[in-house]
């Protein structure tokens, strides 16, 4: 990466290194099918192939749980190629880009907040995957893998192995840096979009057509089960959808900085995300329709489903769901904390290190108790906490499109007495816009997580829109208290002295 510095001054060790470093034009070589592949093999994985399940167990049909999800994702997609625009224009990873709207220092804050998230479901994905492979082995085997469990650790020997093997595989990754990323991901998008289909085509010719799932009703419908509760059941359905990639929509950059162009960011992007997540949502609904006809009950989880195909079924189907979980998780919960680790301490933290960290919590939290004692907890827990991140979402962008208006001084990124130092490193704007934008969201979020036993209805309704609360107040409050026309003026004057 360039280090940059000018006669303005000099670059602060601490606030540099050379993967937080702006890229050059020689690292810039991403086009958008390398942007839209790295979308598809995040999109293909079990979490996103169940949010279709979930809303036609609320009462949707299967066309209007569909629908929502590509209105999510459409609506996500803004932000998501907003923020891009700045790694695409400026070559900076994440906890960079922050450092414009918190502060040099203030940065590690909201970086770490986005690390943390992706620290636990590293852990949670990388489990799925090792006991993906420990069903693969018993299968082929006659279960002749299955043992006594560990004492303290609760799981046997060959889970154990299964999960630490698929553990080094992605440490493996983590060690060849994000160039490997981008080859495994463009690799794997084709390949996980045939075993989508394969899927279905399973379904349907083994189930000789679709059951009568798809020609369901609706149950919010004039004497349905949940006549005229249509509403209630789509905006938190919709805030859902939004929050499920609400992680990524910050953390953007540190792919688009890579990329050849604004328009290979926006077409990767635009091509990658919104459709895919419709078609698996369609191959979600139909194959668990047919699963009726199969099995005689509808299967929503396709785990489970591929170990009931019988036969060489059962291993195609596992492996294909373990490189979904490894594509998925190297790419959503790995780079994020380890540029967040990294922008810790530069010096010391590369993002190698970084990365190293973060799979290293991925096996101290011991993801298997957690799903075991309370699986339905942490995953409230964590969909609720990365939908109070929108806050961040919203200040970064104020800041970039309307404060600043697109203009940066890299240069000053990594200066101790840069523009983005504020008050020691620290913007307060930025972290009262924050409190105040995540407080509305508080209680709501404690009572979905079990933490509070009631709260007055109007904290529930206000959590059904957390993200959007959470980000347009965000964006509002901090506009309305930075000296915009100071911000603008004075990156502008900056541009141009370093332009001369």
């Amino acid at each position: 990466m360039n280090s940059p510095q000018n006669s303005a001054g000099e670059v602060a060790s601490d606030l540099w290194n050379a993967d937080l470093g702006p890229t050059g034009p020689e690292e810039r070589t991403w086009n958008w099918l390398n942007i839209a592949s790295l979308w598809t093999s995040m999109v293909v994985c079990v979490p996103a192939y169940l949010l279709a399940s979930g809303m036609i167990q609320q009462g949707m049909t299967w066309w209007q749980a569909v629908l929502t999800v590509l209105l999510g994702n459409v609506i996500i997609l803004f932000p998501m190629m907003l923020n891009g625009h700045a790694g695409a224009k400026y070559g900076v990873p994440f906890p960079v880009l922050l450092r414009a709207s918190f502060g040099t220092r203030g940065a590690k804050v909201p970086a770490l907040l986005r690390g943390f998230v992706a620290c636990g479901w590293f852990g949670i994905q990388t489990w799925v995957g090792g006991f993906a492979i420990y069903q693969i082995v018993n299968a082929v085997s006659g279960g002749a893998f299955v043992g006594n469990d560990l004492p303290f650790l609760g799981i046997d020997t060959a889970q154990l192995m299964c999960f630490l093997g698929f553990w080094a595989l992605q440490v493996a990754f983590i060690a060849k840096g994000t160039e490997s990323i981008r080859w495994l991901e463009t690799l794997a998008a084709p390949f996980l979009l045939m075993s989508a289909i394969g899927l279905l085509a399973w379904a349907l010719i083994t189930a000789d057509g679709l059951g009568e799932m798809v020609s369901k009703p609706s149950a919010f419908v004039e004497g349905g089960a949940r006549e005229g509760q249509f509403w209630n059941v789509f905006w938190p359905s919709l805030t859902a959808m939004v929050g499920f990639w609400s992680t990524m929509t910050l953390n953007i950059p540190d792919f688009t900085r890579y990329a050849k162009s604004q328009k290979d960011q926006f077409i990767g992007q635009a091509l990658g995300l919104p459709i895919p997540m419709a078609l698996l949502g369609i191959v979600s609904v139909f194959v668990t329709s047919a699963t009726v006809l199969i099995f005689g009950e509808a299967i929503w989880d396709p785990v489970n489903i591929a170990g009931r195909m019988g036969g060489t079924g059962v291993v195609i189907g596992l492996i294909a769901l373990a490189f979904a979980t490894l594509t998925t998780n190297l790419a959503a919960n790995v780079v994020a904390p380890a540029n967040g680790f990294s922008n810790l301490s530069p010096k010391k933290i590369s993002f190698k290190l970084g990365g190293y960290i973060t799979a290293g919590i991925g096996i101290a939290i011991m993801p298997w108790k957690l799903m075991e004692s309370a699986s339905a907890y942490l995953f409230i827990w964590l969909v609720g906490y990365s939908s109070l991140l929108g806050p961040i979402a919203g200040i970064m962008i104020t800041d970039y499109l309307f404060v600043r208006k697109t203009r940066l001084n890299v240069a000053h990124f990594y200066r101790e007495n840069g523009i983005y130092s504020y008050s020691n490193g620290w913007n307060k704007v930025a972290f009262i816009a924050f409190l105040l934008a995540v407080a509305p969201n508080v209680p709501g979020f404690l009572h979905a997580a079990g933490a509070l036993d009631s709260v007055p209805a109007i904290f529930d309704s206000i959590y059904q829109y957390a993200w959007f609360v959470g980000a347009f107040l965000g964006s509002g409050i901090y506009y309305l208290l930075m000296d915009t026309q100071q911000a603008f003026e004075q990156d502008t004057a900056l541009q141009t002295e370093a332009a001369g």
